[in-house]
């Protein structure tokens, strides 16, 4: 996925200025896609001048202006082609398995505290999931309300049938990660109690010791 067809996305809800949007993706969902603001002002440009998006200008207050961006018929185009189109799969590289793989070469306290903040990093992004998927039920999303809003209701049930789907994802894989996390935890304390070295534990030591 690119940040186009993520700011494609996003505005086939409602138009948007550029801070708009920076301020979208600042939110929940930088879960699923994250952009800093230095690439989202230059893309949004580009979009402008690949014939994707409509710009208005706008005055806001007495001497500056704002740019509201506007899907058009050339970027739902873009968007619906990514849309339908296969998305490779990429090999992952997951520093947190490749360091779980070797905590031989740590210590115990370390290894412990690397999995417990993984433990509440995941269990922090499960509550705040689960709040998500509650309020698309509800229909508390902004968001969601103005997009709902500009659809016929025929096509509701399916909008927020898909965004569910989504973020129902994101809840199994931090339920995943926390009992990934959990057994992390299990296995240290049974080599600990019995008694296992880890390479680590010795450069830990004090000098002389």
């Amino acid at each position: 996925m690119s940040l186009r067809h993520a700011l494609l996305a996003t505005l086939t809800a409602q138009p948007m200025t550029g801070y708009e949007l920076v301020k979208y993706f600042d939110g929940s969902v930088a879960y699923v896609w994250s952009a800093p603001h230095s690439q989202i002002y230059p893309e949004l440009r580009r979009m402008e001048r690949d014939g994707l998006v409509t710009v208005e200008v706008v005055p806001r207050g007495e001497r500056a202006e704002k740019r509201v961006y506007s899907i058009n018929e050339a970027g739902l185009a873009e968007l619906q082609r990514w849309e339908q189109a296969p998305i490779p799969y990429q090999s992952d590289r997951d520093p947190y398995r490749l360091k779980v793989a070797h905590f031989e070469q740590s210590t115990y306290e370390a290894a412990r505290s690397q999995l417990e903040a993984h433990l509440h990093h995941f269990t922090r992004a499960l509550r705040e999931w689960e709040q998500i998927l509650a309020d698309i039920d509800a229909r508390r999303v902004s968001l969601l309300r103005r997009r709902l809003g500009q659809r016929p209701e025929e096509e509701h049930e399916a909008i927020i049938a898909f965004r569910k789907l989504a973020f129902r994802g994101e809840v199994l894989k931090a339920r995943a990660e926390i009992a990934w996390a959990e057994e992390g935890l299990a296995v240290l304390d049974e080599l600990q109690a019995k008694g296992v070295p880890l390479r680590g534990e010795e450069f830990a030591k004090p000098a002389g010791h």
